[in-house]
């Protein structure tokens, strides 16, 4: 489960300048694993869930839910899943259990919604039911990002589950020159993290709580599109990883008011090669990455390790890459990138989610038709 409390910590790294860390060496220590496919034949995947008995909830971007085995079973698609708008970016994205799930049976699901005159990310909550033929009730919309926007791209929507209850959601800024300014405005949840109950409400002790011009869900702004969210397992806070444009994809600590840059600042440039904003990495009053990629390595979900199978990987994040195909370790010492270390780059695949699963092995999603779920076991094993 992806549950832990969050400490809002202030770390060096996240002081209002960029950090100016990339590139960093190869980690001294790693760890031999062999490469096992658990399920085969997935159709555009984009989250795996562990549950408490060992299966996974794993959902494809179409908008199916599928409950998987750790002896490749696979079930049939769950009823009652929402509709989605699977054009493009969108469909149904994230999946995460409600910190209360052992006695709830709740969990989240985001995913891009058809809405009039276009989509927007939301999240639903619903009762995930085991007995019998494994089906979703009790479905409801607990939060719809707006404006509504008529295109299919940067939805970000990964959710991050605390042990207290509320849940941080990352949202992309819908890609577009209309839409990227508003994620320096506080009136939208473009470009936001955004933090809720588990009803939706705002928690009162967010950072814009009662400002008349600003939404109370915004927890951070100034992101473009957050394809990556943890919680480290022991301050609790919360770490995301976000598509610069060319170049610049960031590893950011979002804390709660703070304002992350984009569009005024990035590592990187537009798709034509023009500068992004005021063609600086840095401007005062911005928070800079803990780390960045130039080039950019297109990252998907993420994962701290805590298990005993990889003792070298420990309290390491682990980010998967779509377009530089593989499975990224960023050795973490001190709340700091230490080092970097590129794995399963022979696959030729793109990663789109990893998890940890209960026997401490580290499960792979790879993207796309066809697509696969791997686990990776130590090599002696």
């Amino acid at each position: 489960m992806r549950a832990t409390s969050v400490v809002i910590v202030l770390l060096l790294a996240c002081n209002a300048s960029r950090s100016e860390h990339t590139d960093a060496p190869t980690p001294a220590e790693t760890e031999e694993f062999r490469v096992e496919e658990v399920v085969v034949g997935l159709d555009r995947p984009w989250a795996l869930e562990f549950l408490p008995d060992g299966r996974i909830l794993l959902t494809e971007k179409p908008g199916r839910m599928r409950i998987a085995g750790t002896d490749g079973a696979l079930s049939e698609p769950l009823a009652n899943v929402p509709e989605v708008m699977a054009e493009d970016q969108g469909g149904l994205l994230d999946v995460a259990l409600a910190h209360d799930f052992a006695t709830s049976s709740r969990i989240y699901l985001s995913f891009a919604e058809p809405r009039e005159g276009g989509s927007g990310t939301s999240v639903a909550a619903a009762t995930l039911r085991l007995d019998g033929t494994p089906r979703l009730e009790d479905v409801s919309v607990i939060f719809r990002q707006v404006p509504t926007f008529a295109n299919g791209k940067h939805f970000g929507s990964r959710i991050a589950v605390t042990a207290e209850g509320p849940l941080f959601v990352g949202l992309g800024e819908r890609f577009s020159e209309e839409t990227r300014e508003k994620a320096q405005t506080l009136d939208n949840h473009l470009g936001k993290v955004v933090r809720i109950n588990p009803d939706g409400s705002a928690p009162a002790d967010n950072p814009f709580v009662g400002q008349a011009d600003a939404l109370p869900e915004i927890w951070s702004y100034g992101h473009r599109n957050i394809q990556s969210a943890a919680l480290h397992p022991d301050t609790g806070a919360l770490w995301i990883v976000e598509h610069g444009p060319k170049g610049g994809d960031e590893v950011n600590l979002p804390e709660a008011g703070k304002n992350y840059g984009w569009p005024l600042v990035s590592y990187g440039v537009n798709y034509d090669g023009t500068p992004v904003g005021t063609g600086k990495s840095s401007a005062p009053g911005l928070v800079g990455p803990l780390y960045y990629w130039v080039p950019s390595i297109a990252p998907s979900g993420a994962l701290f390790y805590t298990g005993d199978a990889f003792p070298a990987w420990q309290g390491d994040l682990f980010v998967g890459a779509l377009v530089l195909e593989h499975l990224n370790r960023l050795d973490i010492e001190d709340g700091r990138v230490v080092g970097e270390e590129r794995l399963l780059t022979d696959l030729g695949r793109r990663i789109r989610d990893v998890a940890q699963g209960p026997d401490g092995l580290v499960y792979v999603l790879t993207d796309g038709e066809d697509a696969k779920l791997l686990r990776l076991a130590p090599a002696g094993d």
